[in-house]
């Protein structure tokens, strides 16, 4: 459909679609979207509009306002508006832009994670990757062929992701320490991984490591290794015949006592219950 708004040169073209309610609990999807060639003094302020947007300049540049922040976007790089807060948006010289509105099930977590790391401006890892799947997305309605939903979700995860890996990258940096101690304790959570050792992996004292991976995470370092143990824990349990002692050891636990101790703390049953009681375990010798 052929945009009738002022400010808005009538090259311009959007696109509107009712998501299924398969979608709605399992996808992300759009909701509206289009190419728009914005003529200069565009401006548009909205106190709610139940979506998320994705603003992409093709060419020129335009303002986004949101939570008393503000930021301009040059051609190349993508904005992300929570549209169900007040927000606003302007080009002064004109811009030519590609724009979804977009939800899902997982969007709000998705775009707040984006907006936590990198802001309201971003410029893509690989923009032309990240524009070509909202390309994609007004191109599939273009086309007037049936919409494939999980391919339209695919297209929306594509670029949050391209988005998310123009974050810091792993290192010496918010969210690199993290995630190389992650990568340690995924191969050694069956070793002693006292706190003192793990952060000398990334080279910080145990407090300011103890902080950053809390804040990274949403888990302290010690509650991050015992899920680790456990989760390999469980997956033993279900998929071998070693004992629980056996298990025990192997996941990093002292002795038995201590292993049954905290599994049945964090699971709510003994390990020999789990295992009985898991669909599909593997049933050890001598265990009925």
């Amino acid at each position: 459909m052929v945009p009738r708004a002022a400010y808005v040169a009538p090259d311009s073209v959007y696109y509107v679609y009712t998501p299924s309610q398969t979608a709605i609990q399992a996808f992300l999807y759009p909701l509206q979207c289009g190419a728009y060639h914005y003529l200069p003094g565009y401006s548009i302020r909205r106190n709610s509009f139940d979506s998320f947007l994705l603003l992409y300049v093709e060419q020129g540049a335009m303002e986004v306002r949101q939570g008393g922040q503000a930021a301009g976007v040059a051609a190349g790089q993508f904005a992300l508006l929570d549209c169900y807060r007040p927000h606003a948006y302007a080009s002064a010289q004109g811009c030519r832009c590609l724009w979804c509105h977009f939800d899902g099930a997982a969007a709000r977590a998705l775009c707040s994670l984006v907006r936590q790391r990198l802001g309201l401006v971003i410029t893509p890892a690989d923009p032309d990757a990240a524009a070509a799947s909202l390309r994609a997305i007004a191109q599939s309605f273009a086309a007037g062929a049936l919409l494939r939903e999980p391919l339209l979700s695919k297209h929306l995860h594509d670029i949050l992701t391209e988005l998310l890996l123009a974050a810091p990258p792993a290192g010496r940096q918010p969210g690199g320490a993290a995630a190389q101690c992650i990568a340690y304790i995924n191969e050694h959570f069956a070793e002693d991984l006292p706190l003192e050792k793990l952060a000398a992996q990334v080279g910080l004292s145990p407090y300011h490591f103890s902080r950053l991976f809390k804040r990274e995470t949403g888990y302290t370092p010690h509650e991050y290794l015992l899920r680790t143990r456990l989760s390999t824990a469980r997956y033993l349990l279900k998929t071998t015949a070693r004992t629980v002692k056996e298990i025990g050891y192997d996941t990093g636990f002292s002795s038995e006592s201590r292993f049954c101790s905290v599994f049945k703390r964090q699971e709510g049953m003994t390990p020999t219950a789990y295992r009985l009681g898991a669909a599909g375990a593997y049933a050890a010798p001598g265990v009925e």
